[in-house]
């Protein structure tokens, strides 16, 4: 098995070590092209105003300086010699649940990989500001990863579909298994925008993000992850609402 690594927070993030370690335990043939920098937030966006450079670490370990989607484009049609078998995004520092899937570097890594027809996978771990008692940040992940990904390997995927999972922000003994979900949605005014001035007196705006409210949804992401499982969540890039084609083209041919 052939397996590409990528991530959005970038080439030196503690996280893509932690996958690199995951995909070690399934192939001997891991190859790696990320961000050269953190590109958090960058959803599924493509370099289209400047040039992107490649830049070779080691045999099978590349950078780009661009988004998750131009490394996958990028590994896919200039790193690599043929397809991987499976791409896997992350592990991201931090959570990807519910309407934050669409903002996901790390998600849209792999829906530029499903886009190409490769199995493609996204992993981000939960954390919270203060370090844990059990010391590893992606303990969950690490234990937990290898248990999540094998049963997809072989599993039937439709096209134009992939999965994304959640570790919560936990020692690996105390997550309490795996869940397949569905996406929750959050209830939230997002962000704040905060305005400052540089010493030259112009203005500027920091996005910061603020806490969350949620109430979970039975068998969704979000209620996953606060009862202590793994989220697996499948996706899809069909984001037609099919429900409402026959009532609306009657509004247009009525």
């Amino acid at each position: 098995m052939r397996i590409l690594v990528t991530n959005d927070d970038g080439i030196h993030a503690p996280g893509l070590e932690v996958l690199e370690e995951i995909a070690a335990q399934f192939s001997d043939d891991v190859w790696v092209c990320a961000p050269s920098d953190n590109q958090t937030g960058a959803g599924h966006s493509l370099t289209l105003s400047m040039p992107v450079r490649l830049r070779k670490h080691s045999e099978r370990r590349w950078s780009v300086t661009g988004t998750p989607t131009d490394a996958v484009s990028i590994g896919l049609k200039q790193v690599m010699d043929s397809p991987p078998d499976l791409i896997l995004s992350g592990v991201n520092a931090g959570a990807n649940l519910g309407d934050d899937i669409t903002y996901s570097g790390t998600v849209s890594a792999a829906m530029e990989g499903s886009l190409a027809g490769i199995r493609s996978i996204a992993l981000s771990q939960v954390m919270k500001q203060e370090r844990p008692s059990w010391g590893d940040r992606f303990a969950a992940a690490r234990h937990w990863g290898p248990q999540a990904i094998a049963p997809l390997l072989d599993a039937p995927m439709e096209p134009r579909t992939l999965v994304s999972m959640n570790f919560p922000c936990a020692a690996a003994s105390d997550v309490n298994g795996i869940r397949v979900t569905s996406q929750g949605f959050h209830d939230y005014g997002r962000s704040s925008v905060v305005e400052a001035r540089d010493p030259r007196g112009g203005r500027y705006y920091w996005f910061g993000l603020d806490a969350i409210e949620h109430t979970p949804d039975h068998n969704t992401d979000l209620e996953a992850i606060d009862e202590g499982f793994v989220a697996v969540t499948p996706l899809q890039l069909d984001l037609t609402h099919h429900a409402s084609v026959e009532a609306l083209a009657a509004r247009f041919n009525g």
